[in-house]
């Protein structure tokens, strides 16, 4: 038998255990994940497919129309206090997320893909990260020379800035 087959075989075995995650840039320096278990979809859309709402904050860019349901879009670097997005963009990188019977299109600088990391990898975000983002985090993990925050989609949904209480 061929030692080099079950060496590749055994690193596909390995590459494919932990959490699944999708892999997106938030902004021009900032990487985010998001666990897949809340993750819909990963789409690009028109910016003229999303109607905005008069009297809503920044970070919310307005309604979308998404497999025949109205949803909010939301900048969510605008929403974590980072570089918002480019306003001259033609289309944007949404992720529809669902986090019990709420969605929402979290629209991001750039979708690259998806990533698998064991729990144990997950380091506190505090020390690491600027304070106003711990709140939206479940964590972050060190990838080479990157940081790439683990955003905790509940936090997002239930976010004061979300809602009018």
């Amino acid at each position: 038998m061929n030692s080099s087959k079950i060496t590749v075989a055994n690193e596909q075995i390995q590459n494919h255990s932990g959490d699944g995650y999708l892999k997106f840039k938030l902004n021009r320096q900032t990487l985010g994940i998001l666990s897949m278990k809340y993750t819909q979809e990963a789409i690009v859309i028109p910016v003229e497919s999303i109607t905005s709402m008069p009297n809503m904050p920044p970070c919310i860019l307005g309604l979308m129309n998404w497999r025949s349901r109205i949803i909010w879009s939301i900048d969510l670097p605008e929403m974590l206090n980072l570089e918002s997005l480019d306003t001259r963009l033609h289309q944007y990188n949404a992720i529809i997320i669902r986090v019990e019977s709420v969605l929402l299109g979290l629209i991001v600088q750039e979708i690259i893909g998806t990533v698998r990391f064991m729990p144990d990898l997950i380091r506190s975000p505090v020390g690491q990260v600027a304070s106003s983002l711990v709140p939206y985090l479940r964590g972050c993990v060190m990838q080479e020379k990157e940081i790439l925050l683990l955003l905790d989609a509940r936090a997002i949904v239930q976010s004061s800035i979300l809602h009018n209480d």
